[in-house]
């Protein structure tokens, strides 16, 4: 016989007490969300009949995912990130707002600060010469009339041939793979790199724990992450995912949509084998000079 209590008065009073609606101290904003999110976990707890050993052993995976810092990952896994994603598009679409690249996720990976370039830059640092595919990338950015958008800021990350990222793989230098690109007086952006791989979580992280009790797999297509922002424009954030992966349209973090898979296009050459890709972006225009700005998540910051 399940057990209901937390619509009582006398619950409902302790928990607004718990969220701190007995005093006028704090964040309004805050003691509302908490009050909710006790609510909805109470609600949950009776509704699932949660026993008090799977209560705890969930507050001892937080702890092991909060310990490893993959919150953010597992956000993503889960579908969280991609579903911010599509609550945006329809805010977009009953606003009336329409066309430009499509959005998708950021990811956990983000690093602040990477050097910056005009027209065109080298990405790599060499380290995986002789392993990696040489790859050149290059596109223009366009405004919401087709037209090429000069002094636009291109900032691209991706992985290296193991599928990790610098700065988060201490063996790599600082800012490997990581540009910001100033687009030139016809929009365009070249960028000398590798082709990158995708990449698996952690098979003993708690990430993939969770995944396997789902019954899903942790993997990644080789991908490139991009920031596109210019004055009066809306800043957008994609990526592009690589064409011919397997895991394309199987991605673990939901980040593959229609408009969003980069063509790649291996070359034979006196030089050897190099690919090719060409990706267009198409931004709107801003409604608010706040639309310019990405969203004030706390990313990582490569310490001088």
């Amino acid at each position: 016989m399940t057990v209901t209590i937390s619509h009582t008065a006398e619950v409902q009073r302790f928990f607004e007490e718990a969220a701190g609606f007995g005093n006028d101290e704090g964040n309004p904003r805050l003691k509302r969300i908490v009050q909710r999110v006790l609510q909805d976990t109470a609600r949950l707890i009776e509704d699932l009949d949660v026993s008090e050993d799977e209560f705890w052993h969930a507050v001892d995976y937080l702890n092991r995912l909060g310990g490893r810092g993959e919150a953010g990952l597992l956000v993503a896994g889960l579908g969280i990130e991609h579903f911010l994603d599509l609550l945006q598009d329809a805010k977009d679409q009953q606003a009336g707002l329409a066309g430009g690249t499509p959005r998708t996720i950021e990811g956990p990976l983000y690093v602040a600060g990477a050097p910056i370039a005009h027209g065109e830059v080298r990405m790599d640092d060499g380290s995986e010469d002789g392993v990696g595919t040489l790859m050149h990338l290059q596109g223009q950015v366009f405004d919401p009339q087709g037209q090429p958008l000069a002094g636009a800021t291109v900032d691209l990350w991706h992985a290296n041939t193991r599928g990790t990222y610098s700065f988060f793989d201490q063996s790599q230098s600082d800012y490997n793979l990581r540009r910001r690109i100033v687009t030139d007086a016809e929009g365009r952006y070249r960028a000398r790199s590798i082709v990158p791989s995708g990449y698996g979580c952690d098979p003993r992280g708690p990430t993939q724990e969770c995944l396997d009790l789902l019954g899903r797999h942790g993997q990644r297509p080789a991908h490139v992450h991009f920031f596109i922002s210019a004055p009066g424009h809306r800043h957008l954030t994609t990526q592009i995912n690589l064409s011919g992966d397997k895991y394309l349209w199987d991605d673990f973090a939901y980040a593959t949509r229609d408009g969003l898979v980069g063509e790649v296009v291996f070359v034979e050459g006196e030089a050897g084998r190099h690919a090719e890709l060409k990706f267009d972006f198409q931004l709107q225009q801003a409604q608010a000079s706040a639309d310019e700005q990405r969203s004030s998540r706390p990313r990582a910051l490569q310490e001088a």
